[in-house]
């Protein structure tokens, strides 16, 4: 008798326990299906909202980036960075390629230049010296309907020879660049 007696007192324990934890899992389920019902619109809202949060700063295709200089010296070379990988064809030398973009001065911080504003792609024959040098070397690979970033030094730029007050001699430049199409 007193094994059977120990038994149940282990059965009997198990089954407080048990029912206590079912019990506290009951109250946090029906706690967790009001969280969620509660949260479900703004989980609909952040789903929305979700191209915005694209990892890079420069927002979305489609849109005129926002170019943010880094802080400190500039580089004193080529830098290039895709802010979003594009899923076409990537561009090799000696493709014609549209793009549009945006320049910005590393020193000033200011903006020189942007097709954006001008409501116009820019089209031109990739690495045939049709642009700086910077822009020959940083788009090669890039895939249609990407946007990259180039952070390109004063020798594969203008160097001294700036072309506008906008711009200071021996400037490094910043341009985000979205690849359109390779025609």
């Amino acid at each position: 008798m007193s094994r059977l007696r120990t038994w149940s007192l282990v059965v009997l324990t198990a089954s407080v326990v048990g029912l206590a934890g079912c019990s506290s899992s009951s109250s946090s389920s029906s706690t967790t299906g009001t969280t969620t019902q509660a949260t479900s619109a703004p989980s609909t809202s952040t789903v929305v909202t979700a191209p915005v949060q694209v990892p890079s700063p420069a927002g979305t295709i489609g849109t005129k980036p926002t170019v943010v200089v880094p802080s400190g010296a500039p580089p004193t070379h080529l830098e290039v960075k895709d802010l979003i990988v594009g899923t076409g064809p990537a561009a090799k030398a000696g493709d014609n390629v549209t793009v549009r973009y945006v320049g910005v001065a590393y020193s000033s911080k200011k903006q020189f230049d942007a097709s954006w504003d001008r409501g116009q792609p820019f089209s031109f024959a990739l690495g045939e010296g049709q642009v700086i040098p910077g822009w020959d070397d940083g788009v090669v690979g890039m895939q249609v309907g990407g946007r990259r970033e180039l952070i390109i030094p004063p020798n594969l730029a203008y160097g001294a020879n700036s072309p506008s007050a906008a711009i200071a001699a021996n400037d490094t430049l910043i341009f985000i660049v979205d690849l359109v199409k390779i025609n």
